[in-house]
């Protein structure tokens, strides 16, 4: 298996292999993942348990052809704040499953009616440049995460410069220097690096490790439900698929499988609502496929269901083991930063591979209208506003590519356009 360049999604993988890259899976959405718990102030062991079964229902539905970690869904963060400060926060569990449960009906509409409108809606032309965006527009992140963003005019310390640099600087020259066994976790071998780069520097304390308890049960609640929640929530439901969508079709370009055929749009969207109801059940937060873990596949060449399984495993162990959650808990963000730098530069290029597999003609007005103006709004920092819910960044220029392709293909049906010439 070591000599060869990619392991498949359905190749089984020795144990001495498993583990390490396992790691590698659950270390990659790790920071990005426990943000969203911090940020509505409540206990992340609850998350990682949600995580990892999140995922291992996704795999069990998708039958093993989708290699996806589910991770903590960025897209509930505003809607959520509200309804926690105005109802409290079992309110937006309720909301949760709400939008939840819709998603699995958008699941079952899929299914009746087929996926084939995705090819009008969003064509190569346009579905490059959104795919391009998810992760260039989290470029920024990355490098904040890191420390290299001044903030309220304090200097940037030179600790996270170095602890950044030695995490990237492996990632990079690993990725393509390393041989063997050790081509295949670059990450990893990125994240041990940075930390102990983080160490030498003295930018890690253990304070919280030594007072975490040795095993401890998640926290796990129960949602209470009110109208006004669910529809201050319920618009977040578009964000959602939009971005699904977007995850499966770079995967797909990654391990060279079209995942909305097979295993189907309508189980993979319906394993991520699946799993995002039932965080609002136990008192989790919703769910999504995670980009970070793309980037890793990418990286690797790994697409093994196994490994992502064993990922999620580990994470429903960590949320039980006290002391090991708060240890991993301790990566500093200069190191999940340089490893993002990498790893959304990598979902960039996928979305640049689309347009150059499917040989996107732009000598064709409407194709280079579509990649300007979806490049363009999703870069912009442009925001539209409806009620309490925004759509900026990819979401917004998914919508408006979605909007345009479909005129554009009315225009085509009735012979309007000048590409017809």
């Amino acid at each position: 298996m070591e000599s060869r360049k990619v392991i498949q999604v359905e190749d089984k993988v020795p144990a001495s292999m498993l583990i390490p890259l396992s790691i590698q899976h659950m270390f990659a959405m790790f920071g990005a993942s426990v943000l969203v718990p911090f940020l509505f102030q409540i206990n992340p062991a609850v998350v990682l348990f949600m995580n990892g079964v999140g995922t291992l229902l996704f795999i069990l539905i998708t039958k093993g052809k989708a290699p996806a970690y589910l991770g903590s869904s960025f897209a509930f963060l505003a809607p959520g704040a509200i309804i926690i400060e105005k109802f409290g926060y079992s309110y937006a569990l309720g909301a949760f499953a709400a939008v939840g449960f819709c998603g699995c009906i958008l699941a079952a509409i899929i299914y009746k009616f087929g996926s084939d409108w995705i090819d009008i809606v969003l064509p190569p032309a346009a579905m490059g440049p959104v795919v391009a965006l998810i992760g260039l527009e989290l470029a920024g992140t990355a490098a904040s995460t890191a420390g290299l963003l001044p903030a309220d005019g304090n200097p940037i310390s030179h600790a996270n410069i170095i602890v950044f640099i030695v995490t990237l600087g492996v990632a990079v020259f690993g990725s393509v220097l390393f041989k063997k066994f050790l081509s295949v976790i670059p990450i990893l071998i990125a994240i041990i690096c940075g930390y102990i780069a983080a160490i030498a520097t003295h930018s890690v304390t253990f304070d919280a490790v030594a007072a975490a308890p040795i095993f401890a049960i998640p926290n796990f609640s129960t949602p209470k439900f009110n109208l006004e929640s669910i529809l201050i929530m319920l618009p977040v439901l578009l964000v959602i698929s939009s971005e699904h969508i977007g995850h499966q079709i770079v995967t797909s370009k990654i391990i060279g499988r079209d995942l909305l055929k097979d295993p189907g749009l309508h189980r993979s969207l319906f394993a991520d609502n699946f799993s995002t109801m039932l965080s609002g059940f136990i008192g989790s937060v919703p769910t999504t496929t995670y980009g970070e873990n793309i980037g890793v596949m990418a990286v690797t060449k790994v697409y093994s269901v196994r490994v992502i399984a064993g990922a999620a495993v580990l994470s429903i162990i960590c949320s039980f083991v006290g002391k090991l959650s708060s240890l991993i808990g301790t990566i500093p963000p200069a190191v999940i930063g340089g490893i993002s730098f990498l790893l959304y530069g990598m979902i960039g290029s996928s979305g640049i591979r689309i347009l150059v597999d499917s040989k996107v003609d732009y000598s064709q007005s409407k194709n280079l209208t579509l990649t300007s103006v979806i490049f363009v709004v999703g870069l912009s920092g442009i925001a539209v506003k409806f009620g309490n819910i925004e759509l900026r960044g990819m979401i917004l220029a998914c919508m408006v590519g979605m909007i345009l392709s479909l005129l554009f293909y009315i225009f085509d049906k009735l012979n309007l356009t000048n590409d017809t010439e």
